[in-house]
């Protein structure tokens, strides 16, 4: 259910563990298992993360939080704005917040409305609670903030169908926030056999990296938030660097009809 103040978790239990002592080991060891983060030339300004369920896709999402873990005393980010794409809902354009906090069985995440209502001075970005309601996406990403960055303040934004040069304003504005971390949630290919999915992904990588900012949402379901920070970053000559890539069917997954993940890490 919904409420004014807090929205209460639409995945605990499915998606990742439903209680507080068993999601935390599963974060913690998530974390701790994962590489030592690589070193990076200058200050990162947004990540690419996978939403999958956390057996599945928790360890490439770890590199990125490892990253974030290593760079939040540095950088300052007292705000992370996720960005996700619409899986229950049909969504043109952006979808915004009510709540003040949203809860997981680690505690509450505060929201930044404040944020929400000055991006709002300038873009669409209208409050679409039945968007949020039932959508993992950007859910699955709060246990691992809690842990990394326990103090942030969080702004989960869908992005439905919307130009790619208005998710790129966007990311631009928020880039001009020095406080501000841009996460893009989205998963690869889905459902092929794990050889495929390698090849399928592979390229998605290299398109990526090149900043080509034309994915398709069957090479990643987040396509519409990737493709803005693709021409944002491309507009700022700012670079994307591959942390790790695997498929559900290396980790908890078969290999016979795999989801694949990757992480990516802008700067």
């Amino acid at each position: 259910m919904m409420h004014a103040a807090v929205r209460q978790p639409a995945v605990a239990g499915v998606f990742y563990p439903g209680t507080e002592t068993d999601l935390n080991q599963l974060v913690d060891q998530l974390l701790v298992q994962s590489t030592e983060p690589v070193s990076l030339p200058r200050h990162p300004c947004a990540f690419v993360v996978p939403h999958a369920g956390l057996v599945y896709s928790g360890p490439i999402a770890a590199l990125v939080y490892r990253q974030i873990e290593r760079w939040m005393p540095l950088a300052g980010w007292r705000q992370v704005v996720l960005l996700g794409p619409n899986h229950r809902v049909p969504l043109s354009g952006f979808a915004g917040v009510a709540e003040t906090n949203w809860h997981t069985p680690l505690g509450d995440v505060a929201i930044d409305l404040d944020l929400e209502r000055s991006l709002q001075a300038r873009f669409d970005l209208p409050v679409r609670q039945d968007a949020h309601q039932l959508e993992h996406c950007l859910e699955v990403q709060l246990p691992f903030l809690q842990k990394v960055a326990p103090d942030a303040r969080v702004l989960p934004l869908l992005v439905g169908h919307t130009p790619v040069e208005t998710v790129s304003a966007l990311i631009a504005e928020l880039w001009q926030r020095e406080d501000v971390l841009v996460l893009v949630s989205s998963d690869l290919s889905h459902f092929h056999p794990w050889e495929e999915a390698r090849q399928l992904d592979a390229q998605t990588t290299r398109q990526i990296l090149n900043l080509e900012s034309v994915i398709e949402p069957e090479q990643a379901c987040g396509c519409q938030a990737l493709n803005g920070l693709l021409l944002a970053a491309r507009k700022a000559e700012l670079e994307l660097h591959c942390l790790g890539q695997n498929t559900s069917g290396d980790t908890a997954g078969d290999k016979a009809r795999v989801v694949g993940y990757g992480a990516y890490v802008c700067y």
